[in-house]
């Protein structure tokens, strides 16, 4: 008789030991449960940008990867460059502040094109010339396969006189670096390596 108590009363120790087992394994499973979905729950939150209109009403708008804009940042970094690097009035000022903000989005390569036109004296010449230069971009081809992301654009020249219209062939190749984000450089690239390829007259048109 007090061997089948001692037997009971292991059988109920191995009972409870196994239904704490149980419960220490639930409690696990819980708070592993509500830790991952804490983060998730805090990661959606962090893609959700919240505008007051006016003090009054609240919008809720969805905050796009940065990664998905990557591309058009780097077309529209490039685009920006060329615009202001080869669009040129003629007025030293105005030449030299657009070419202060283009070399602000590149590296020493595009400094050297600078001198370049400078030394031999074809800022000068527009100018004394009173001619209006005038770039048109027709496309910017990036590739994202490695890095730094290589880039070809695609332009045209708009050379206007007072008698004439030249248009030119523009193309050229670069690399582009991620950098930090500013107000002189809102998409966070730079531009090294930058070559003229090519730059020909195509056709003069009489005004």
């Amino acid at each position: 008789m007090e061997f089948k108590s001692l037997k009971n009363i292991e059988t109920s120790f191995r009972q409870i030991r196994l239904f704490g087992i149980i419960f220490l394994a639930l409690c696990a499973v819980v708070v592993v449960y509500s830790l991952w979905s804490s983060y998730t729950f805090a990661e959606k939150q962090r893609e959700k940008i919240y505008v007051l209109d006016g003090g009054k009403s609240l919008m809720l708008a969805l905050s796009q990867d940065l990664s998905q804009n990557r591309p058009a940042e780097a077309r529209e970094h490039v685009r920006r460059f060329h615009e202001l690097f080869f669009t040129l009035s003629p007025e030293k000022s105005a030449i030299e502040h657009n070419v202060k903000r283009a070399l602000l989005l590149a590296d020493k390569s595009a400094y050297n094109y600078y001198s370049d036109f400078a030394e031999k004296g074809y800022y000068n010449r527009l100018i004394a010339g009173n001619i209006n230069q005038v770039l048109q971009v027709d496309s910017v081809v990036c590739d994202f396969d490695g890095y730094p992301y290589k880039v070809n654009t695609y332009a045209r020249q708009m050379i206007i006189r007072s008698s004439n219209v030249t248009q030119r062939s523009l193309v050229t190749t670069c690399r582009l670096l991620n950098a930090s984000r500013s107000d002189d450089n809102p998409n966070g690239f730079t531009i090294e390596g930058f070559t003229i390829l090519e730059n020909k007259d195509l056709q003069t048109l009489k005004r």
